[in-house]
């Protein structure tokens, strides 16, 4: 067997450690910057948060279809700073911090711990695995280490490797310039199912809140059910505003849009083995 699965991994595979340490790490040490600054009257030392500025020159670059720029933290973090005024006075190297703060099982986690035993498992049945991340090589291949995974995938392509990231197909092409593609997992519609859908990849959505009614039904059936409808809805309309009103509009919506509709849907990655041997054997 040749055929590639292709993984996401924030939010499918582990944690990494952007939210809860990089961010605020560097929104401490901005802020003990700006209290320096006696041009900037009345600042409101409580409010400030350099992850939400950050996130808005993301958002930015996104909805500009600069997919590649828009996950270069580096570069947003010295755009955020010179709008700031402070750039020359201080140093942030994400990549460092990455570094530093890629810890587990405090810092960084994988998502179950069943995550070790199905790549193992999978690879062991002749898959060839790869990682499609819109996450940098520099920011994600670290933590990929910490947490004993990167050994198992073969190819590792990001947005400056690809030449786009997500939702963009240009990962499933580098990918299947080595082969075919069984499928993609991940947890995003707006990225990851969107994205195997627009590729022709086989799309599977890892769901860990999925309803327990949902549990009891084969992985390929829940996203018939009319609960699944829903649940999508405001999953998209979290991920991407537009999308949704591209998608849905302001109607009711009765069928799930076909963009964004998953192949299977699995709650734990443990559902994974079976639901690839069900593809394959279609």
């Amino acid at each position: 067997m040749n055929s590639w699965v292709t993984f996401d991994l924030d939010g499918t595979l582990m944690q990494n450690p952007f939210a809860a340490w990089i961010f605020p790490e560097i929104t401490s040490v901005v802020r003990e910057q700006l209290q320096l600054r006696t041009d900037i009257e009345a600042y409101d030392d409580t409010s400030f948060d350099m992850g939400k500025l950050l996130h808005a020159e993301h958002r930015k670059r996104m909805e500009a279809g600069e997919t590649v720029a828009a996950y270069d933290w580096d570069d947003m973090v010295r755009v955020v700073l010179a709008e700031l005024g402070v750039s020359p006075s201080i140093d942030i190297q994400v990549e460092q911090l990455v570094r530093k703060h890629a810890e587990p099982p405090t810092k960084i986690y994988l998502l179950e711990e069943g995550v070790n035993t199905v790549l193992k498992q999978l690879t062991q049945e002749g898959y060839r695995l790869a990682v499609a991340t819109n996450g940098y090589y520099k920011y994600q291949y670290p933590v990929l280490e910490a947490l004993g995974i990167a050994a198992y995938f073969e190819l590792i392509v990001t947005p400056e490797i690809a030449g786009g990231g997500k939702p963009d197909a240009h990962m499933l092409r580098f990918v299947r310039q080595h082969g075919t593609i069984a499928a993609h997992v991940g947890d995003r519609l707006d990225h990851d199912v969107y994205m195997a859908n627009q590729s022709g990849a086989a799309s599977i959505l890892v769901n860990r809140k999925l309803p327990q009614k949902l549990h009891q039904l084969a992985p390929e059936q829940r996203v018939h059910e009319q609960i699944f409808l829903p649940l999508c809805s405001q999953q998209l309309q979290r991920e991407c505003q537009s999308l949704h009103r591209e998608l849905f509009g302001d109607d009711e919506c009765i069928v799930l849009p076909e963009q964004i509709r998953p192949d299977i849907v699995i709650h734990s990655i443990m559902e994974l083995p079976a639901c690839l041997a069900a593809l394959a054997a279609r």
